[in-house]
């Protein structure tokens, strides 16, 4: 097994697509890792992101809101900072939970500030890849079409 990695910068309520699709599908991909950072750290009064991967386009949808029910939804992080010069004393939080689901296809990611800043912010993923038989191949491509189609 192989791990791949990507790194980008999204501005707040804006949406990356990771192309990862093949013309047989024949290759599979897990998330490993996936971690924020914003382009100013440490800086300001503080922020709380809440990044999100799917495995269909959200644009639109785009928000602050978390839901563990949806089917579409991979992995989520929610970093919390506080700087001691806001008066709510300093520290950062971190919150990273993925779903140890196999793709084959696209992943879109977003990036939200609850607290309303505008401050981009980076974001890193590693995958695992993996070789699919043609049945898993067939059976991960059609879960995405059933997705995308709801």
């Amino acid at each position: 097994m192989k791990t791949i990695s990507y790194r980008g910068q999204l501005d707040m309520g804006l949406q990356d697509q990771i192309r990862l699709k093949t013309n047989k599908g024949k290759v599979g991909y897990k998330i490993t890792k996936f971690q924020v950072l914003s382009t100013l750290p440490g800086q300001g009064s503080g922020h709380e992101y809440i990044a999100q991967i799917y495995n269909k386009d959200q644009t639109g949808s785009i928000g602050g809101t978390v839901n563990f029910t949806d089917s579409e939804l991979l992995a989520v992080v929610f970093q919390e900072f506080r700087n001691t010069a806001a008066g709510t004393g300093a520290g950062m939080n971190t919150t990273i939970i993925f779903d140890n689901a196999e793709f084959n296809q696209d992943i879109f990611i977003s990036i939200t500030d609850a607290t309303g800043g505008t401050t981009p912010c980076n974001y890193y993923i590693e995958l695992e890849t993996m070789e699919l038989s043609d049945i898993q191949s067939t059976q991960l491509t059609l879960k995405n079409l059933r997705t995308i189609t709801s």
